[in-house]
């Protein structure tokens, strides 16, 4: 029997793609608990349009709408999308100011669609440096979506990976000076809750776009056993038949998590 295409996915049950492509790409047959996704390209992409970068910014916005989507479609329970590192306030003021306010829009203009669709929101990073009206933003699309569960996004902002492992260092250091904890006793679980993904799987796949080949501080610890995929597409292009391929991807992969078979390594991912 013919596998099912995300052309034909609608008849056999599944999403199709909104924008009617017309390739024709068979669905993966194992989905990723959690999806990592480094939006890279939006500043390429207008360039090579001679466009402001901040055209590049809206447009992949766009991108973001669509696979989020799409991914609450494909089954996929997390999904952690990296929106602004630490190191992207050394930008021209300009476009900082433009990050900022794309996410402000982002979240008062979708949050209603996001409630509709079951998704819950959840941001990591440093929050506390961020303007207190934008806190504000995001921590009401928090509460008011914090009781669903069809689907988790993650959004990455003001992060870094080794702040956040600096952070969650400090927390074990209060604890024990405190007397609450043993350092002698803290082991790996210890380190992991204390992070911001403390409530969160690690993630089983990461995504990022535009063809660079780094991982750029995100999520260094929980990528421990991650597989990647690298897309050579810009963030703005960047659409669900591109996202099925790289799902198809890492369905044929096997991890084995330090060990040999393969087929109890696939169970666990």
């Amino acid at each position: 029997m013919q596998s099912p295409t995300i052309l034909n996915a609608a008849k056999a049950g599944e999403p199709a793609t909104p924008n009617g492509a017309e390739a024709a790409v068979p669905l993966a047959p194992f989905i990723p608990r959690h999806v990592a996704i480094i939006m890279d390209g939006n500043g390429r992409w207008a360039k090579r349009r001679h466009l402001p970068r901040t055209i590049g910014h809206r447009r992949g916005v766009e991108a973001v709408r669509r696979v989020v989507r799409y991914a609450g479609d494909r089954g996929i329970e997390v999904l952690t999308l990296f929106a602004f590192s630490r190191e992207n306030w050394r930008r021209p003021p300009r476009e900082v100011n433009e990050l900022l306010s794309l996410l402000r829009r982002y979240i008062q203009s979708d949050l209603e669609e996001l409630l509709s669709a079951g998704v819950k929101l959840t941001m990591i990073g440093a929050r506390d440096e961020l303007d207190p009206d934008l806190r504000a933003i995001i921590e009401d699309g928090e509460r008011r979506s914090a009781e669903n569960s069809k689907m988790h996004l993650i959004l990455a902002f003001n992060y870094g990976g080794r702040d956040e492992i600096v952070r969650a260092a400090k927390r074990l250091a209060k604890a024990a000076v405190d007397g609450d904890l043993d350092p002698d006793q803290i082991n790996e679980g210890d380190f992991a809750r204390c992070l911001d993904t403390g409530m969160l799987p690690d993630p089983d796949l990461i995504i990022r776009t535009s063809g660079e080949q780094r991982i750029s501080n995100f999520l260094l610890w929980q990528s421990a056993y991650a597989e990647y995929s690298f897309p050579r597409t810009l963030w703005p292009d960047f659409d669900e038949v591109m996202f099925e391929e790289a799902l198809c991807d890492y369905a044929r992969r096997e991890r084995r998590f330090g060990a040999v078979d393969g087929g109890a390594a696939r169970a666990v991912g």
